[in-house]
């Protein structure tokens, strides 16, 4: 028989999982799900318009499916006129419609919503229990026991650990082909005449295109647009955009996952990251299937290996960096950057041909793969010397798997080196000689990738040794530098000048 008062679980935006912690072991009957579209999560930063449209679908979709499956679940609607525009200000209504006997919720993804939460219990008289988050593999306390000690939090150690907790890719106690890692199998620039298949495109059902309009109306002045949105917003959607990566995509996957092509914004990428990071998918679940096609031989080993390194040895990793490391570990800033972020990144308004590509895409479609981040958006700010917490506001506001624990972590430490090291070994600092052997944006710039300085030369040649010359302070020591601050240290005088006059150029330009 169900108690007179039930439990209140509050389901957030990006835990639309059936098997959430929070629900472990409660009576439907006994319960009810509060899910809740509020003013302050949509606008606290910029949010694409594409990522708040996907968001809210993909609730209102879950709200359905949890109904359907024997919940009650209390659903209050962005444009509710009683919404008061806050988790906070939703809990107190809920607790005067349903006068529950406890509030029981899955931790969040942001130190902020955790501190939200930790005042409930006092702010209304009432328990609250926040459960850790079991979609994921490692826990806080298993990630702090690994990092205890260690003066260098390097993934690829961690990554090891991830495979042998699961047994992902293992011959007993060594790695599967008798590698940990086959990054250097993945590297291949690719080409038009590559025959790439094209993502599945969902179209929006009446509850989606309803979402889409007032997305439209509410939030004209955010970034992006909403003409290509097609994202899956259920789980069997997220599930066929699975099997069709699986199918079509994974075998090449791994050859090409760092190539970039002008006109080409998805080539073999998975696009499954938006699914993972909300809740539609498992990850766990995601590898084995992945490793499944390795066993069956339809997918070699660098092409699976690199797409598992990516979901149980990045993705876990970077979360657990960034709850070990606390709210303040977004204000780093190593280099002490202070430029604004280019008008740019907001337009897609520039001669550079690889930074139009890849942010007209991220603005037409929320999405651009982790090469294009970290190599053309993040290496031009770092080179540019751009304020990391402007960057890392652009990357939250713009991209549809931007949630906090995930992309801080990728912005500051990988990116942007503001942790000074904690995260990566080396900043990603690099020419256009890198930009143009991964990709065939430079044939189609207006810059010369070969000219290093004056105006018709790529900006990211000059900008890269300039980074290194005011930075030697910082990076003189660092060994993985060691051969180009040589470089630098043969050049002439004279070179130095022209080099340095010539970032310096380009960087009143963009001021």
């Amino acid at each position: 028989m169900a108690n007179s008062k039930p439990v209140l679980i509050p389901i957030l935006g990006d835990q639309l999982s059936r098997d959430l912690s929070s629900l472990a072991g409660v009576d439907a009957e006994n319960a009810v799900l509060l899910m809740m579209e509020v003013d302050e999560e949509t606008t606290y930063v910029r949010h694409h318009k594409a990522k708040i449209a996907f968001i809210l679908a993909a609730m209102r979709h879950h709200a359905e499916d949890m109904q359907d499956r024997g919940w009650t679940v209390d659903y209050v609607k962005l444009d509710d006129p009683d919404n008061s525009g806050s988790f906070s200000g939703e809990i107190a209504r809920a607790i005067e419609r349903h006068d529950p006997a406890s509030i029981c919720v899955t931790e969040p993804g942001e130190w902020r919503v955790r501190a939200m939460m930790e005042e409930w219990e006092e702010k209304f008289g009432i328990k609250v229990e926040i459960c850790p988050d079991s979609r994921f593999l490692c826990d806080h306390a298993e990630f702090e026991e690994w990092a205890e000690g260690r003066k260098q939090l390097r993934m690829e150690y961690f990554y090891r650990e991830m495979r042998r907790k699961t047994g992902l890719l293992m011959d007993g106690d060594d790695p599967e082909g008798g590698k940990w890692n086959y990054d250097q199998d993945n590297r291949k620039p690719a080409d038009q005449d590559l025959f790439m298949p094209k993502p599945i495109a969902f179209r929006p059902d009446e509850t989606t295109q309803e979402v889409l309009d007032l997305v439209a109306d509410r939030f004209a002045d955010h970034p992006g647009g909403l003409d290509n949105f097609q994202f899956a917003i259920t789980r069997a959607e997220a599930l066929r955009a699975r099997r069709h990566f699986l199918d079509e995509c994974l075998a090449r996957f791994g050859d090409y996952q760092d190539a970039m092509l002008t006109g080409e914004p998805f080539l073999y990428h998975s696009l499954l990251s938006p699914y993972l990071n909300i809740g539609l998918l498992d990850p766990v679940d995601l590898c084995r299937e992945a490793e499944k096609k390795y066993a069956e031989g339809d997918a070699p080993l660098n092409a699976v290996e690199g797409f598992i390194r990516q979901i149980i040895g990045w993705r876990e990793y970077v979360r657990g960096i960034y709850w070990r490391e606390g709210p303040d570990y977004a204000e780093n800033n190593f280099f002490d950057a202070a430029r604004d972020l280019p008008d740019f990144y907001y337009s897609g308004d520039t001669d550079m041909h690889c930074l139009s590509q890849a942010i007209g895409q991220t603005l037409d479609y929320a999405y651009a793969h982790h090469i294009q981040r970290l190599m053309i958006t993040g290496t031009f700010a770092l080179l540019a010397g751009v304020d990391p917490h402007q960057l890392h506001i652009w990357y939250l506001e713009v991209y549809a798997d931007a949630y906090e624990w995930v992309e801080v972590p990728n912005t500051v430490g990988m990116s942007q080196f503001a942790d000074g090291g904690l995260l990566a070994s080396k900043p990603y600092a690099a020419s256009g000689n890198y930009i143009n052997k991964m990709s065939d944006y430079c044939s189609h710039c207006r810059y010369d990738v070969k000219a290093k300085t004056g105006e018709d030369a790529c900006p990211f040649n000059a900008l890269y040794w300039d980074f290194l010359a005011r930075n030697e302070e910082k990076l003189g020591d660092n060994r993985r530098l060691a051969m180009p601050y040589r470089t630098w240290a043969k050049k002439e005088k004279g070179e130095k000048i022209a080099l340095r006059n010539s970032a310096r150029s380009f960087l009143e330009s963009l001021d």
